[in-house]
């Protein structure tokens, strides 16, 4: 696994300047809410600026890391300070840059309590999300991923819902849980490289051998972390109350970027740490996948509070995500990728608008609003195009991402026949055009019978600032996908390489013996598949 240096740590920057700023707002006297604001929000435009020079700098044509950067730590123990960027990494860095300032300048009327210890929580929030992302050592990204866990829990438990603490708690202990039985599996992992230097390397484990039947349990100890997180079915049900109760800054980085380290900690970690097990697990990843997006799809229908409905909407989303990831094929792999990016700015951008209307009528339910494009027809526009975005309609960022996932599934050729998980997945489409359409049309369109809603002012500049960059980006990634996916595909064919790799070693009998069963069994469907063919013929 090759990297590539660069002289100017970048990387560590653009990471690290959010935590900085977070300490600059300390030394403010928290009574200066203008300027604590103001700080953060330029500070957080410095960020991203930085991280344009990630993507100007980037080379789409390397497979490996680029501007990597490798400094020991604690180094009696192998843990070291690795850091670097590939194509799968490279647009999740710049969506976690790009919402946090679009976020910040949202919340500026939303948040009227404990303005500056918000804004700090932020800013740390950022830089765990950063180091999570560009992490190239077990244990660095252990670091960074038990932190996101600090903020996100005080940014939902100080100033989110009436049952925020309940929600926090559900947040907090079932993705502790699961981060637990992650590090013992690392703990094993980093004891199973007998005779060699102490290491938490990706790299370093991405060639150890394990027997299969280690590599299952220590597959599954990582999925069920990385599970939760995304959320899959059945480890969902912290997410909706989640979403309900967070602050629509909570809703935004939960979904726009948070949700992804689940999806991202399946493709960097778990599939081409442990290949053999991987294999095995493709139908349950599949099977677990094809229920979320029904199943998500059917609880958004059923729900009145429109935020409830966003949430499980999400559930159902990331059901592709996840139906991708399991394909294994190029088309599927890149098509979940665009699908992790595609949600992050259509979720990201309904829960901005839906924090708009909140605002201004302080409650979600559908039956206190209609006819609201009668007196918001410019905030009504952008609600629209977003939902169509949201429903895949061809020409936005929704249509390439499940496009490329259903399409690639179904091409897969693979231990297993997943064409049946596309076919069920595909109702989601359907179902998902429905129930965003039935929200919409009840949000939006009829009499205006409640006075309440007659007073409703339309965008005003700053919330037009928000929303615009993210309904460009729609039609950007809709209509011009290729600058994405030219700079992901060779770090998605190094990663299928990995994942789909045999690391048994040769004294496993009873793994080479379960693995050769799943080839013979994956000729012989294709030789009855090609049989059928020429039958037809």
């Amino acid at each position: 696994m090759e990297t590539a240096t660069n002289a100017l740590p970048i990387i560590s920057l653009v990471t690290f300047l959010p935590l900085v700023g977070g300490l600059l707002l300390m030394a403010i006297p928290r009574e200066n809410e203008g300027l604590l604001k103001g700080l953060a929000l330029a500070w957080s435009l410095v960020v991203f600026s930085l991280s344009l020079a990630i993507y100007t700098g980037f080379d789409p044509a390397s497979a490996g890391y680029q501007f990597s950067e490798n400094r020991a730590w604690v180094e009696s123990l192998g843990i070291r300070y690795v850091v670097g960027i590939d194509g799968i990494s490279l647009f999740l860095v710049l969506l976690t840059t790009f919402l946090t300032p679009l976020i910040l300048l949202g919340s500026w009327h939303a948040i009227d309590k404990r303005v500056k210890e918000f804004l700090i929580c932020f800013l740390v929030l950022e830089t765990a999300m950063l180091g999570a992302l560009v992490s190239l050592d077990l244990f660095l990204f252990y670091v960074f991923w038990e932190l996101m866990l600090i903020p996100m829990y005080l940014l939902i438990g100080v100033w989110g819902g009436a049952n925020r603490i309940a929600a926090t708690l559900k947040f907090f202990l079932m993705t502790a849980v699961g981060s637990l039985l992650m590090l013992v599996a690392l703990f094993y992992l980093y004891a199973a490289r007998k005779g060699e230097a102490p290491s938490f390397l990706l790299a370093d484990y991405l060639t150890l051998e394990l027997t299969l039947k280690e590599q299952v349990y220590l597959f599954a100890a990582f999925a069920l972390a990385f599970a939760i997180k995304v959320p899959m079915v059945p480890f969902h049900t912290w997410l909706p109350r989640a979403h309900t109760e967070a602050p629509t800054a909570g809703s935004v980085v939960l979904a726009g970027v948070l949700l992804k380290m689940g999806t991202y900690g399946f493709v960097r970690f778990a599939m081409p740490l442990f290949p053999d097990a991987a294999r095995l697990a493709v139908p349950y990843i599949a099977a677990l996948a094809t229920i979320g997006i029904v199943y998500g799809a059917l609880l958004a229908l059923a729900q009145n509070d429109v935020k409830k409905l966003v949430a499980y909407s999400s559930v159902s989303h990331l059901g592709f995500v996840m139906l991708g990831v399991a394909s294994l094929s190029i088309a599927g792999t890149e098509g979940a990728m665009l699908q992790m990016l595609n949600h992050g700015v259509s979720t990201g951008a309904l829960f901005l608008l839906v924090g708009c209307v909140y605002e201004r009528r302080h409650t979600r339910q559908m039956a206190d609003y209609g006819g609201i494009a009668q007196v918001m027809p410019w905030f009504a526009l952008l609600f629209m195009i977003v939902t169509l975005s949201s429903i895949g309609l061809p020409g936005t960022n929704g249509f390439v991402g499940e496009f490329l996932v259903l399409a690639g599934t179904f091409t897969a050729d693979g231990d297993f026949d997943l064409r049946w998980h596309v076919a069920v997945a595909a109702t989601g489409v359907v179902l998902g055009a429905f129930y965003m359409l039935w929200m919409f049309q009840r949000v939006m369109f009829g009499p205006l019978k409640n006075p309440k809603n007659k007073g409703l002012k339309d965008l005003d500049l700053r919330e037009w600032v928000v929303l615009l960059p993210l309904v460009v980006l729609i039609f950007v990634m809709g209509i011009k996908p290729q600058f994405m996916l030219d700079r992901m595909e060779p770090s998605v064919k190094n990663y299928l390489e990995q994942a789909t790799a045999s690391r048994l070693p040769k004294s496993d009998a009873a793994g080479h013996a379960r693995l050769q069963e799943l080839e013979l069994a994956r000729v012989a469907r294709k030789a009855h598949a090609s049989a059928k063919a020429e039958v037809k013929r």
